[in-house]
């Protein structure tokens, strides 16, 4: 069965975003379609009934039920659909339609939108009513001429985000006060913060585990250790994961030659991304290019 982007729900949302930059849809029964579209337009919200997977940077997430699934314009994301019954509602926004410092703060800082963590939260029956009804008020103001629908559309994503944070496990929260989670949490922060990679005139600048740890001014063991406890994986797996995952939405979503990428990635040699790549993924960089087509 035929891949489509998850940016494909539905896929006459971009058109509108670009002179709008918000989009409120109802999702139906949909036809897989090999469609891909640039990954740095827009936010998503979607709130989806479904049998499919998802993919999203390196992670795969098996969906059977009514999720609620919040999609960062920074990483890939993949539907395969394994049943063409599907339902639900999407809004997607752009960075422009969010700027002002609370809410653009609400959405960079929240987890929901980290790629580190899984942005998909399963819904109880209260809690798909609950949404339901805030996507259909979306909807009638969308199609209405009221004068200050924005206000409204922002209003509602910082409700649908509050309540999701609600929702969200306590055991994926990193918020508790010790100095083990406030550290792994400065960590991601400062690791999600240099994405993404915009030039290869502006490459990334922490790439190590040392790297990370000189700007948090902590031991590099006791970052490892601390980020180990926390997350359950080492710091340069996650360091490595976010690289990977940045470099493979470069070779999908831009034209920068694989030089260019190795070196807005940091890399000293095109030779030694192509190690490093190949090292992680088991495959070359032009073979991932390659796989778009």
């Amino acid at each position: 069965m035929a891949r489509q982007t998850i940016s494909s729900i539905p896929t006459c949302m971009g058109a509108d975003l670009k002179s709008k930059g918000f989009k409120v849809h109802e999702i139906t029964d949909i036809v897989p379609a090999a469609e891909v579209q640039a990954r740095r337009d827009f936010y998503k919200i979607v709130m989806v009934t479904g049998d499919f997977v998802l993919k999203f940077g390196d992670k795969t997430v098996d969906i059977d039920g009514t999720y609620l699934f919040f999609a960062n314009p920074n990483v890939l994301h993949t539907i395969i659909p394994r049943s063409l019954q599907r339902s639900g509602y999407g809004c997607a926004f752009t960075e422009d339609f969010i700027a002002g410092r609370e809410m653009t703060e609400l959405v960079h800082n929240s987890p929901l939108f980290r790629s580190a963590e899984s942005p998909v939260l399963p819904l109880n029956a209260d809690q798909v009513a609950f949404l339901t009804g805030i996507y259909k008020k979306l909807l009638a103001v969308y199609h209405s001429d009221y004068d200050h629908r924005d206000d409204l559309f922002r209003n509602c994503i910082e409700l649908i985000i509050h309540e999701a944070l609600q929702i969200r496990p306590v055991n994926q929260d990193l918020r508790e006060h010790n100095a083990a989670t406030r550290v792994t949490r400065s960590f991601l922060e400062l690791l999600e913060k240099q994405f993404p990679i915009d030039a290869p005139s502006a490459p990334l600048k922490l790439r190590t585990a040392q790297d990370f740890a000189q700007s948090l001014s902590v031991h590099t063991n006791y970052l490892n250790r601390t980020v180990k406890a926390v997350t359950g994986k080492p710091t340069s797996v996650l360091i490595a994961e976010r690289i990977i995952a940045e470099a493979r939405a470069l070779l999908h979503h831009t034209d920068w030659s694989v030089a260019d990428i190795a070196y807005g990635l940091g890399f000293e040699y095109p030779t030694y991304f192509n190690n490093y790549f190949k090292r992680i993924t088991g495959t070359t960089p032009n073979a991932v290019r390659a796989s778009k087509v």
